[in-house]
């Protein structure tokens, strides 16, 4: 039975749920319908542009967020290592320590890769950009910061791929840990 929803923000981190299981290509309308719980018609009265917009609304969340909680504490003036360990903090509870897969990973490898290319390569630039600072900020030279920056967003995506084709969330949660104590 489909529910309704009083706000369109309600839906996006149902849609999220539902490209992060099945990837752009594989959400259908059904399997959308199914994972928000709401009626076809509905679901493009909160979004007229189709699928595309759906994707772009979802990724527009999951920039925010990362924007609010990983970027901002990493760029904050003060202490670059209190941003660097809010920074795994938040990812291990964005990643729900593992059980969760990197919904902009999947659109950056999936076939829809070209389509939101832009805000693909703009999350990880950023997110490697606003580490770097921190790092430079910590006492790190530029071009160690930059690396080591590059290394740990690197870590972090593989850490994700491997928890989840182990079927071990934990690994994830250690790797974060080594990982955070390699940037100290």
């Amino acid at each position: 039975m489909a529910r309704t929803m009083v706000e369109r923000g309600d839906v996006i981190p149902l849609l999220a749920e539902v490209f992060r299981t099945y990837g752009f290509e594989g959400a259908s309308l059904t399997r959308i319908s199914e994972g928000t719980k709401l009626g076809k018609g509905s679901i493009y009265n909160f979004f007229p542009g189709g699928k595309d917009e759906m994707a772009d609304a979802v990724l527009a969340e999951i920039d925010g967020w990362f924007r609010d909680q990983v970027f901002q504490p990493l760029r904050a003036a003060g202490d670059a290592a209190q941003g660097i360990e809010r920074m795994f903090a938040a990812v291990g509870r964005y990643f729900e320590s593992g059980r969760k897969v990197c919904l902009v990973g999947v659109f950056a490898l999936g076939h829809e890769r070209d389509r939101f290319t832009l805000k693909v390569q703009g999350y990880f630039a950023e997110w490697v950009a606003a580490l770097a600072d921190a790092l430079e900020r910590a006492g790190r030279d530029a071009d160690t910061a930059q690396t080591l920056a590059e290394d740990a967003v690197a870590a972090i995506q593989g850490a994700l791929v491997l928890a989840r084709a182990a079927g071990e969330p934990e690994l994830f949660m250690r790797a974060l840990e080594r990982l955070q104590r390699r940037l100290a």
